[in-house]
């Protein structure tokens, strides 16, 4: 029997699941422990200040299985926005279920209204071909860029 997902913006009372689901995602794919103190402020501040993104869950019969959030990245190529998809969690016991392909088909119903919107990006780890198989399905393309970042020091974000 077919469950129907339904995809919708969040509210704070979802919080609790966002970060529970961001401190998963940091331990599977990366195995950090992430400061639960610090992954809720993070989660919270789109909240206070929407221009920061915002967040989509999935839910199939009330339970969210599934969520990620939109920040925004200024083209000036484009001379428009691109939603750069991040903090992708699909529950382990929901995956290969649509989901994802769900949440996506949202962000790109979304973002095709809105006309400062040029396009939609995301990263992944190197080694996560499952997700990377995924992004390709759907139509996205492989970038020949690398991404470098450098933290500023005293920054306390895992155990």
């Amino acid at each position: 029997m077919s469950q129907e997902i339904i995809v919708r913006p969040t509210s704070a009372s979802d919080v609790d699941v966002i970060v529970e689901f961001n401190r998963a995602m940091a331990l599977e794919t990366e195995g950090i422990v992430l400061l639960e103190e610090t992954s809720r402020k993070g989660v919270m501040e789109p909240f206070k200040n929407p221009n920061l993104g915002f967040y989509l869950v999935a839910e199939i019969d009330g339970e969210i299985v599934g969520s990620l959030m939109i920040t925004t990245e200024w083209s000036d190529w484009r001379a428009g926005d691109f939603w750069c998809v991040q903090s992708v969690y699909v529950r382990p016991d929901h995956r290969r279920r649509g989901i994802y392909r769900s949440l996506y088909g949202a962000v790109r119903d979304m973002g095709s209204a809105d006309k400062s919107v040029c396009g939609f990006r995301l990263y992944t780890e190197r080694d996560n071909t499952t997700a990377q198989r995924a992004y390709k399905t759907l139509g996205m393309e492989e970038l020949d860029y690398v991404m470098f970042e450098e933290l500023k020091d005293g920054l306390e974000f895992r155990k």
